[in-house]
């Protein structure tokens, strides 16, 4: 099993729990073992997994959602 990297994104668009819980979810989805940490207020999604953020943030702005590398 791979170790999980730290990933670090700013996520847009989140307006309540129930986002961070849809985006929470995108990021299982992709990597299930990993460590996810979202700050509502500033948007900031802090991982640890072993999917790349480039996946990740295609998946979570295919949901609707903006993301970047922070």
């Amino acid at each position: 099993m791979s170790e999980g990297k730290p990933v670090v994104l700013t996520v847009t668009g989140m307006t309540c729990q129930g986002c961070v819980n849809s985006v929470t979810r995108i990021v299982k989805r992709a990597d299930p073992a990993a460590v996810v940490a979202i700050d509502l207020p500033t948007g900031r999604l802090e991982a640890t997994t072993t999917a790349s953020a480039q996946t990740l943030a295609q998946a979570i702005t295919a949901a609707g959602y903006g993301a970047h590398t922070a």
